[in-house]
């Protein structure tokens, strides 16, 4: 994932709430509409869910130090956690707080042209932010589908901003719904329930981000296609037989870490051995340009079924006499 596409879907995302926080909160002031009120938060916590990604965008370009000799690339996993966090508590529960009081207290909706032409004017600019942001996804996901794209994705951007803005298009609508269902009914308690409604919506979108942040904190491999090519560079046929065993790892979006065992010739030199993994280091970069941390052992293959000695990835593991 690119960071530029990243940036420029996030910095559309924030222009667009900042502008419609701001409209949410002068109609729920004229207005009492509680749904107002919530979607106000919620348009407040998503632009400072967008700082927070572009603030680990920046903290991971730090140069490593002796003290994180890998970098920080991980800061934009770290900052994507915040994001479903803040998404939890500061939108979800909160919806779900004003809904519950809405309920419990109801009270007819004033001035209703106030939240009407706001929640009308924040669809069209969730709208404009939202196709940018499936405009840049496009261009990395491929063949995959949106929820495999928001599974597989190793940068945390552009999965969040596309969660946010689809989540507050709904939201949107929902909270259209409650304030026209109390202005037909005159009954105030239908503005609750779609609060309650977006407050759901809200905590199912920050457990979905949460789960696949944690999954990226924890380190996750290459994809399948990649750990392939870095396969089919390693081996050359005449020194570099084959890889006995390997393991990947995002150090970040963008920084791929490579450790494999290959098997050399018994007979070859140290210096035919030493220029052979520089040869195979070189083709990996080739062929995986985010591979940048890589260690190659050489070893001796003994077809005895000992190797690996270790846990595999998925395909790593190869009979004897493969």
């Amino acid at each position: 994932m690119s960071a530029s596409g990243g940036t420029k879907a996030i910095v559309a995302a924030l222009g667009a709430n900042l502008a419609i926080a701001v409209a949410k909160f002068v109609a729920a002031a004229f207005s009492g509409s509680a749904s107002m009120l919530a979607e106000g938060v919620h348009s407040v916590a998503d632009s400072g869910n967008q700082a927070l990604l572009l603030l680990g965008g920046k903290k991971a370009k730090k140069e490593a130090s002796e003290e994180h000799p890998f970098g920080y690339g991980r800061e934009r996993y770290i900052y994507g956690f915040l994001v479903s966090i803040v998404l939890f508590t500061v939108g979800g529960v909160f919806a779900l707080y004003e809904g519950y009081e809405k309920i419990a207290h109801p009270h007819e909706v004033e001035h209703w042209y106030w939240p009407v032409g706001v929640l009308v004017f924040a669809i069209v600019a969730e709208s404009f932010s939202f196709r940018t942001a499936i405009k840049e996804s496009n261009q990395l996901r491929g063949k995959l589908s949106w929820s495999q794209f928001v599974r597989r994705a190793k940068a945390p951007e552009l999965p969040v901003v596309l969660l946010e803005d689809f989540g507050a298009l709904i939201g949107l609508v929902l909270a259209l719904g409650g304030v026209g269902l109390a202005l037909l009914t005159g009954n105030g308690v239908w503005d609750g329930v779609g609060t309650m409604c977006i407050g759901a919506l809200l905590v199912v979108i920050a457990l979905v981000l949460a789960v696949e942040t944690k999954s990226l904190l924890l380190g996750e491999s290459a994809d399948p296609a990649e750990r392939e090519k870095i396969r089919a560079a390693v081996v050359d046929g005449d020194t570099v037989t084959r890889v006995i065993h390997m393991r990947t790892l995002h150090l970040g979006p963008e920084e791929l870490l490579v450790a494999a065992k290959v098997a050399v010739q018994h007979d070859d030199t140290a210096v035919e051995i030493a220029r052979a993994i520089d040869a195979a280091e070189q083709r990996i970069r080739e062929a995986v340009p985010i591979a940048r941390v890589i260690y190659l052992e050489p070893d001796i293959y003994r077809a005895t079924g000992t190797e690996p000695t270790t846990p595999a990835e998925p395909s790593d593991v190869k009979s004897p006499g493969a």
